[in-house]
């Protein structure tokens, strides 16, 4: 059963390599042709089949816009789809908005907590996830997938899924680049993922 991913378009704070986690930010014009340009190569790969699948976003504005650029390239209805809340990106707490570099000066200490074990390290801050405390929420999402499906989520939902589904190292799952302008691709019965070429 085919599942695929799709990261949101870039945004201004993705340009400024700010912490976004789940602040609400939009597209910007970058990010908008991103997702137009996965959009058609969405729908040369998916043909006569596209309107079949479960269409999914997470519910932030970044992933929305995106899916609805993407399903209009498509030549689908741009609204015609759901959103699932367990799909929002990952909490950066009170590190969110801020970059590493402005992190490091305030919080030199806790920034190197981060470097040694980003998968399993908790941001300050009431809300603040880990990798981890995120595959959990995501697991269960992917737990309930019972269709071929394309999903629009976040940079850390596509580390989680790595990992879930790939048994990917947990340094290697924190670590590893998640493109804006690509596709990824998993097979859930044979458990596999990649990006698509």
């Amino acid at each position: 059963m085919p599942l695929y991913v799709i990261r949101h378009g870039q945004t201004d704070w993705n340009a400024e390599r700010r912490l976004q986690g789940q602040r609400d930010i939009e597209l910007n014009e970058v990010g908008r042709e991103q997702a137009r340009v996965n959009g058609l190569t969405l729908a040369a790969i998916l043909g006569d089949s596209a309107g079949t699948f479960d269409y999914v976003a997470s519910p932030l504005k970044r992933t929305r816009a995106t899916m609805e650029i993407v399903r209009a390239a498509m030549g689908l209805p741009p609204e015609a789809y759901r959103t699932d809340e367990r799909l929002v990106e990952v909490s950066f707490g009170a590190w969110e908005g801020s970059t590493l570099k402005e992190v490091k000066l305030t919080q030199p200490d806790r920034l190197a907590e981060r470097n040694a074990a980003k998968w399993d390290f908790i941001p300050p801050g009431e809300d603040a996830e880990s990798y981890e405390i995120l595959s959990w929420r995501v697991g269960a999402w992917l737990q309930s997938v019972d269709k071929p499906t394309v999903c629009v989520a976040h940079g850390g939902v596509i580390r989680a899924l790595f990992r879930l589904i790939a048994d990917t190292p947990k340094n290697e799952a924190a670590e590893g680049q998640i493109p804006q302008d690509r596709i990824l691709k998993i097979d859930l019965g044979a458990k596999t993922i990649g990006w698509i070429d």
